[in-house]
């Protein structure tokens, strides 16, 4: 009887462990990423491995919010802040914490604007100090090697259709200063060889128009007439059907498909392995400079949102510079036959303060 007794007493108990609730967290934080997902994507008109650069930031900040029992939307300075101390502890450098806070910013004044919350917790963290990396570029001759290699080939009698293109991109990368994911994009409606320009869509979709060189056009209308019909001929016969889109890109592969971003990286490698599709729009920008160039003209051919990316190229072009300093500064000029040191006057010289009378009531300008 005890035993009967025990056993419904221990059935009619509750279990010792309490019943698993699924959280909420993830959900709410996953609802919210894919809206902002939708608004980088649409509204701010972003490359789609721009936005999940950004969303892959936001999914680490995330989980570390997680951690703390908190989620995306009720995040506080003290979470960010500890998310910087986490970045910094495990070695992540000051340029790419930098990076991930801009992004954090971004997503917070857009639920800001959207007045899902009342307070941006990132309004009052300072961002990590990062020393300024300079971008690398080739020298001319460097350059000119690259290119005088790539036309030569071009100009064999037996050039294939691919010689004839990789050419035409190279002398796009460096004469026009694309982005590589803008050549890839370009179509062959966008170029306009008969005045020297080509419509370039660049980040959030902003199109501009940009000159071409004498070379850069050259190439181009060479690759138009012998090289890309016979590249379309072959991806017609090998696609049945090849979609309307792949066939009106500008570089075409032998599979008659749009080249990748890769593959042009591939491509510039070969040709010169100290750079990159990059560094040729460096090249581009460090050497207008360096020849002469304002930086508001350098700004509107590159695409740059704001001149302040532009002014980085004012550092590259130092021997300019200098030169400049040495033929108009006082005290750095070297007059012809003269060595640097007969410009500095001797401590005993004495030269007279001219000074322009002062009208009573009016400060000097």
């Amino acid at each position: 009887m005890t035993n009967k007794v025990r056993n419904s007493a221990h059935e009619a108990s509750p279990p010792i462990n309490a019943p698993i609730i699924e959280p909420v967290n993830a959900r709410n934080n996953l609802a919210l990423l894919s809206g902002y997902a939708d608004y980088l994507r649409v509204e701010k008109g972003l490359r789609p491995l721009t936005c999940e650069a950004y969303l892959s930031d936001l999914r680490i900040f995330a989980e570390l919010l997680e951690d703390r029992d908190a989620i995306l939307i009720s995040a506080v300075e003290a979470d960010v802040s500890a998310f910087l101390d986490h970045l910094r502890a495990h070695g992540i450098d000051s340029r790419s914490s930098a990076r991930k806070l801009s992004c954090l910013r971004g997503f917070y004044k857009w639920l800001l604007l959207d007045r899902r919350i009342h307070h941006d917790p990132t309004v009052n963290i300072e961002s990590p100090k990062a020393w300024k990396v300079l971008p690398k570029s080739l020298a001319e001759p460097e350059v000119t090697e690259m290119l005088e290699r790539a036309a030569m080939g071009a100009a064999h009698p037996q050039a294939k259709a691919t010689t004839l293109r990789d050419r035409a991109i190279l002398e796009l990368l460096y004469g026009a200063g694309l982005r590589v994911s803008e050549v890839t994009s370009l179509s062959v409606s966008d170029l306009g060889l008969d005045s020297g320009r080509v419509q370039v869509r660049g980040k959030g979709d902003k199109e501009r128009i940009v000159p071409l060189g004498r070379a850069a056009v050259q190439a181009l209308e060479q690759y138009l007439r012998e090289g890309r019909p016979h590249l379309e001929r072959i991806s017609s016969v090998r696609k049945k059907r090849p979609a309307p889109q792949d066939r009106s890109k500008l570089f075409l592969s032998l599979r008659g498909m749009p080249l990748t971003r890769q593959w042009i990286w591939s491509l510039v490698k070969q040709s010169n392995r100290h750079t990159s599709p990059h560094g040729l729009r460096h090249s581009c920008a460090t050497h207008m400079v360096e020849h002469g160039a304002d930086l508001r003209s350098v700004q509107m051919m590159l695409g740059h949102a704001d001149i302040s990316t532009t002014q980085v190229y004012t550092h590259l072009a130092l021997g300019r510079l200098k030169a400049v300093h040495r033929m108009h500064h006082p005290r750095g000029a070297r007059r012809a036959g003269q060595p640097a040191e007969s410009n500095l006057l001797p401590a005993s010289s004495s030269v007279p303060e001219l000074v322009e009378p002062q009208h009573a009531g009016k400060e000097p300008s």
